[in-house]
Formats: structure tokens, sequence, C-alpha cells
């Protein structure tokens, strides 16, 4: 299994927006072969952003780089920077291969 997550500091007060953004969209997962299951995270809230992670599993990691190169892919991430005022940088990418 392949574990994929992103990292997203969001500008205070901007939170709500944050989530409307990934409730709203459309993710094109539900036909992707080999993914399992995503969930999206909220973590600490300090004086510069509140910190969200994007967490999805995957059956490998053959599978997860395949959907970042298919049109599924695209589509999911077709209108990403519309809303780069709420962002504090760009997201950080984490991948991690389960070995237990």
């Amino acid at each position: 299994m392949f574990i994929a997550m992103n990292r997203f500091k969001i500008k205070p007060g901007c939170e709500e927006e944050f989530l409307a953004i990934w409730r709203e969209r459309d993710t094109h997962l539900q036909d992707v072969p080999g993914f399992k299951q995503f969930n999206l995270l909220q973590g600490a809230t300090n004086d510069e952003y509140t910190l969200f992670a994007s967490h999805s599993e995957w059956e490998s990691r053959a599978a997860f780089e395949a959907w970042t190169q298919s049109e599924a892919f695209r589509k999911a991430h077709a209108n990403a920077g519309a809303r780069k005022d709420i962002y504090l940088g760009p997201p950080q990418f984490e991948g991690f291969d389960v070995k237990i």
C-alpha cells in the first residue's frame, strides 16, 4: 500500500473557504484503478496558518503515479490555482510506502 499526503498552510480565517473548495470539487477518484480511500485532515492553528493535509491511500506507488499522469488527475486539479490567495505557499507532498 502507498499513502500520498499533501500539506497545506492556509491563512487564518480562510479555513471554511478551503474546506468548501474540497467539498465541492469532483476528485474523479471513484473510478481510478488502485485508489482506496481519501481523507482531508485539519491540524493545528497558529498565528501564521492552519495546517491541513490531504491523505489518500492507494494499492501501490505505481497506482498513485499512474493517477498523476491520468486525465482524471488533470480534471481534478483543473482549478487548483484559482484561490492561491488563501494558501501560504504551494502544498508540500509526502509519499509513504506502507511496510507493516
